[in-house]
């Protein structure tokens, strides 16, 4: 790379609209995802959590995809791997921490649902549940209430490629293209719905099906967190345009296995995992910012640490804190029963 290729390479995150301090934030979000879930797995193997549903792989696209968005007024309507992204819109290890073990001052469902249910008030993070694609019209239905009421926000739903071949899928995508909705539809295709790889999922491409519903649709490299924050950027301009909604198709490859209950090397082998763990966009986009001149070894080993502390003290916090009392079971069933969520 010739000196003014490198200059343009290193200018990439001005070019799609970040500061310098905004590409670290992001970097620190990837990192501070990864060492979460390495962290619960951890637990999970150590019996002191029940079952945890891994995201690594995936934390560029999903930490670039939150940061697109404005926090303040979207909604969001993330998948059960999505780590990266509820804590890219304001989620905190602390409260993840309770949620995997259960406890009750999970914000998501008070120790009532499963790790990786997203839900809270506070953030916009709609409620998710285990029915995969369920998420896909509600995103839908949010965007029709923004039109409605002539409302400048829009939202943003994640899903992995085997909910593309859901009946959910096909039906919020027509109903977001007929009425033109601002809502962002973004595949993370991580190449496995569970233990099915995706030549055995899909005839074709799932950005393709954007045309027959009238919308645009983009396929992007998901591992690279710039060209995701670029896109999704500019699918959130076109959804406050009223240019309606927008497909995004991104391409990655899930490294950890299905959940804590999965044997992936049953159905893949340990040189596949091996060859696309050299794709892993997190080090690469370390790479990006060292030769930004942005980042430093010496910023690294400070990160790494606080990270660190940050995780010990929320794993401590939620090992200890108390478990629902059997009578909160009872709580949020009939309206008015109990105080707000956050």
């Amino acid at each position: 790379m010739n000196e003014m290729e490198s200059k343009k390479q290193v200018a990439r995150h001005h070019q799609v609209g970040l500061t310098d301090e905004k590409a670290i934030d992001m970097y620190r979000t990837m990192v501070l995802a990864r060492k979460f879930d390495e962290r619960v797995l951890l637990l999970q193997r150590a019996g002191k959590i029940n079952f945890h549903v891994s995201g690594i792989g995936q934390e560029p696209a999903q930490v670039a995809a939150g940061f697109a968005l404005d926090r303040d007024v979207d909604y969001f309507l993330p998948y059960y791997r999505d780590y990266g992204f509820v804590l890219s819109v304001g989620m905190t290890v602390r409260e993840l921490m309770l949620s995997v073990f259960a406890k009750a001052e999970d914000p998501n469902s008070g120790g009532r649902q499963m790790p990786g249910h997203f839900g809270s008030k506070r953030l916009r993070i709609v409620t998710g549940s285990s029915p995969v694609t369920t998420q896909v019209p509600h995103a839908v239905g949010i965007a029709l209430a923004a039109k409605m009421r002539n409302e400048a926000f829009v939202s943003l739903v994640t899903f992995g490629e085997g909910s593309s071949n859901q009946g959910d899928f096909h039906e919020g995508c027509n109903f977001a293209g007929v009425h033109k909705l601002p809502v962002i539809i973004m595949c993370e295709n991580n190449q496995y719905a569970i233990s099915v790889p995706i030549h055995k999922q899909l005839g074709g491409r799932i950005v393709d099906r954007a045309a027959g519903y009238g919308f645009p649709g983009f396929r992007v490299d998901g591992n690279d967190p710039l060209e995701v924050y670029r896109v999704v950027k500019e699918a959130r301009e076109r959804g406050l345009n009223g240019e309606g909604p927008t497909l995004i198709e991104a391409m990655m490859y899930r490294l950890s296995p299905h959940s804590t209950s999965d044997n992936d090397l049953a159905y893949r082998t340990k040189e596949e995992v091996d060859e696309n763990r050299e794709k892993d966009g997190i080090p690469k986009f370390k790479q990006y910012l060292l030769e930004a001149g942005i980042w430093s070894e010496q910023q690294e080993e400070q990160l790494l640490a606080d990270i660190r502390v940050m995780l010990d003290e929320a794993t401590t916090y939620a090992d200890k804190a108390p478990f629902p009392t059997p009578e909160s079971s009872l709580l949020h069933v009939y309206d008015g029963d109990a105080e707000g969520s956050n």
